[in-house]
């Protein structure tokens, strides 16, 4: 029985094969419920797959199950990791926007170019 306000479940997926898919992800969570979305992370340099993955669910109570039967279970020989994600944390703690520090000494830097 689905109540007002339930709200979509994103679970982590870790420890998987390499060559595991979206569309496998989606697959292996669809026998617990319905599945949102699934989504494999991808190296932006490389384009192969980092090894895990989230799945948004549609209820609590399908993704508990999903989470339950598949945390520690094996897939193609690898035991994977089945949690509830996290909220992505904020770690740009002021640094320098992005750009690499450059230490003061040793020269070569662009500060010590005469303009």
């Amino acid at each position: 029985m689905a109540s007002i306000g339930e709200q979509i479940v994103k679970l982590y997926v870790g420890k998987l094969p390499y060559r595991t898919t979206d569309q496998d992800l989606n697959d292996l969570f669809g026998q617990y419920g319905q599945v949102l979305s699934a989504t494999i992370i991808m190296d932006r340099e490389t384009g192969r797959s980092k090894g895990f993955g989230f799945v948004e669910m549609s209820n609590d109570e399908e993704a508990q199950s999903a989470m339950s039967q598949l945390n520690n279970s094996s897939l193609e020989g690898r035991t994977i990791i089945v949690n509830e994600a996290q909220e992505k944390r904020d770690n740009r703690g002021g640094g320098g926007g992005g750009y690499p520090r450059r230490d003061s000494g040793g020269g070569g830097g662009y500060r010590d170019r005469r303009y």
